[in-house]
């Protein structure tokens, strides 16, 4: 594998000869496997050859034992390769380049190492008191993985609140303690997100009673914002901004041509943006020219008829554009590693070419092509059931705030035929 990166002999002999020879190999190996350019192995390979000396000279002998120079040699590398001009984000640049080749390799040829990383922040920051609570989200009530991600991310607000006010045991909550929560909470985030906080707490406290962490059931004292069925309405964009959309999109390039039939996805189907993400090939069926949606929101799936001009574009880029891969997902990261794409990233690009053609809609993303998609339905005068099902809705209420942008009928109420007020 060396050889197709290195011309000369005497460079891939000293890289063999190193006694790290073997891990550096195996890392090429996986970065190869990942679509890493050229540039970047060349760039890495003789980083790892000197950390395999400077480890070798403070002793280790064995591959597992390289773990405990890594922060030795990153610290070394920013010495030699820094001066005072640099600015400390620079000298994390340097660091990071030395340190991220490092690590990647160990993760690879060490089972129990880990590395520094991103930090990641434990899920349950109540572990010691309501160590199972996750377990009865996903067991007993069903939550997804992205739901126990959220409920991790409100539950940690709540434990950062918690700290800085000094109370430590949870046993010792008090209404005004849960109420100074929300206060703080509604000022600092949305009105949507606030909500969704009182939600995840009044449950935390239901399950805090029922196993007799608290004396008294406090999910009452956790008042949510005031809500108002139906009163918002959705953000959809015009079909004349669809189609500027598509257009702007450059199908001469791989990304583009991704791009365009994840465009097309969205606004023919209405599909969220992690139904995108997770489909694979399989659920292609071009000789019946079906569309399938496995485990969609509402735990059911869809299938739809393949449009023809989805199918092309979906054509084109597994054609001339998705990498050479064994894994079945259909779209996939434009850049290295090669992972498929995930429904972050969905909505990222939805929002990135409703920026380009300047759409004003607020919070733009893949939901509003989504939304656009169902205006479309309403606007055709499909019954509001017809559009839930095609859609995926679990229950008709979802479906009804469309009711409000059925333009034409409303331009009729508003009209009158003619006859006066009583």
């Amino acid at each position: 594998m060396l050889e197709r990166f290195f011309i000369r002999p005497e460079t891939v002999d000293r890289v063999r000869s190193s006694w790290v020879g073997g891990a550096i190999e195996q890392y090429v190996t996986w970065l190869v496997e990942r679509k890493y350019s050229s540039r970047t192995i060349h760039r890495r390979v003789p980083i790892l050859t000197r950390f395999g000396q400077f480890a070798w000279d403070r002793g280790a002998r064995q591959w597992k034992e390289l773990a405990h120079h890594v922060e030795e040699f990153v610290v070394g590398w920013v010495a030699t390769r820094s001066n005072s001009r640099h600015s400390p984000l620079a000298r994390d640049k340097i660091a990071k380049d030395a340190r991220i080749p490092v690590e990647q390799m160990l993760r690879l040829v060490c089972a129990n190492f880990r590395g520094r990383g991103r930090p990641h922040p434990p899920l349950n920051p109540f572990v010691d008191l309501a160590p199972k609570f996750f377990a009865y989200l996903s067991e007993e009530r069903g939550l997804r993985a992205s739901s126990l991600k959220l409920y991790g991310h409100h539950l940690r607000k709540f434990a950062a609140y918690l700290e800085r006010i000094g109370l430590r045991d949870l046993r010792d909550l008090s209404p005004p303690v849960l109420s100074g929560f929300v206060i703080e909470m509604s000022q600092r985030t949305s009105w949507s997100s606030v909500r969704n906080g009182c939600g995840i707490l009044h449950v935390f406290l239901t399950y805090l009673y029922r196993e007799r962490v608290l004396r008294n059931d406090l999910s009452d004292c956790v008042e949510p914002p005031q809500t108002y069925r139906l009163a918002k309405i959705p953000r959809s964009v015009t079909w004349d901004e669809v189609r500027r959309l598509l257009n702007v999109v450059d199908r001469r390039t791989p990304t583009g041509r991704r791009d365009y039939a994840i465009l097309m996805l969205l606004v023919t189907y209405g599909l969220r943006a992690h139904e995108v993400a997770a489909l694979t090939v399989d659920d292609l069926d071009w000789r019946n020219e079906r569309l399938r949606i496995p485990e969609r929101k509402a735990g059911h799936s869809s299938a739809y008829p393949l449009s023809p001009l989805v199918g092309q574009a979906i054509v084109e880029y597994l054609q001339n554009g998705r990498p050479q891969t064994t894994d079945r997902h259909v779209f996939f990261r434009a850049v290295a590693p090669q992972e498929p794409i995930t429904g972050a990233a969905v909505s990222s690009r939805a929002a990135h070419y409703l920026h380009k053609i300047g759409s004003s809609v607020s919070r733009p993303g893949s939901h509003t092509l989504r939304h656009t998609c169902v205006q479309r339905l309403v606007d055709a005068e499909f019954d509001l059931k017809v559009i839930g099902d095609y859609v995926g809705h679990r229950s008709a209420a979802s479906t009804a705030i469309y009711s409000k942008v059925a333009v034409e009928a409303l331009r009729e109420v508003a009209c009158g035929d003619g006859e006066e007020i009583a």
